[in-house]
């Protein structure tokens, strides 16, 4: 599928977005489909929206795949969507191809063990990639996070009085990248359910009814140019 994009569209292009890949299951029962033929169509817009972003020079890109929370689902949802994702890893050389760098961010060790190799591989393959940033958040949700991020500070022995807001960005999955700039959660919930609560401190929001399989490169370009449209003040005037 081939994108075009002219760059004077937009003033400033975020240089991190994080995305809520929300809607799939309601997606399917508007269509009279199991919930699994939505997370397939969520899939496979996934790789979709993730190349385009890349096109159009998004140094970084964290998408919301899998909640620690999502482990409460119905048992052959959990087990279909890990396989999608099976699916995905095998297939993740395409995107080294596009010159995306891939990290999984989240609790990785929950996951099956083929699950975990493939992870690693598709992270060995893409180490190099000079291009997008891609963060694929699963088994992830951000107090645990933060939980585990304070873990780390205690045993490598940091005094409490040594601990700043630069010591816990730095123990968290997405150490040494920038925060995001910019949250989009299509679908039409208003929350951020538990995602990168840390980093989203002074994110902008973009929010739609737009199903996530629906979810397509035109609208990602409407959001970042409400993107430019906003005033990034930071508490100031």
């Amino acid at each position: 599928m081939a994108f075009f994009y002219k760059k004077k569209q937009f003033d400033t292009l975020p240089t991190h977005i994080a995305i809520i890949m929300d809607g799939n299951g309601r997606w399917a029962k508007k269509r009279s489909l199991p919930r699994t033929a939505g997370h397939a169509a969520g899939s496979n817009n996934f790789k979709t929206i993730a190349r385009y972003g890349n096109k159009i020079g998004l140094k970084y890109m964290t998408v919301y795949a899998f909640s620690t929370e999502n482990w409460k689902r119905p048992p052959e949802e959990v087990k279909n969507i890990m396989n999608i994702l099976r699916d995905y890893l095998k297939d993740a050389k395409n995107f080294k191809d596009e010159n995306i760098k891939v990290k999984f961010i989240g609790d990785i060790s929950a996951l099956d063990e083929d699950i975990r190799l493939l992870i690693a591989d598709a992270e060995k393959e893409s180490e190099n990639a000079t291009g997008m940033h891609l963060n694929i958040a699963l088994n992830y949700g951000g107090r645990d996070e933060i939980v585990k991020a304070v873990r780390k500070i205690v045993k490598k022995g940091i005094k409490p009085e040594d601990i700043t807001e630069q010591t816990i960005s730095d123990n968290l999955y997405t150490a040494g990248m920038p925060d995001p700039d910019f949250i989009i959660r299509p679908s039409g919930e208003y929350r951020l359910s538990n995602y990168l609560i840390w980093q989203s401190a002074y994110s902008e929001y973009w929010f739609s009814n737009i199903l996530w399989p629906d979810f397509k490169p035109k609208h990602l370009d409407m959001a970042i140019e409400d993107y430019n449209n906003r005033n990034r003040r930071y508490g100031g005037i």
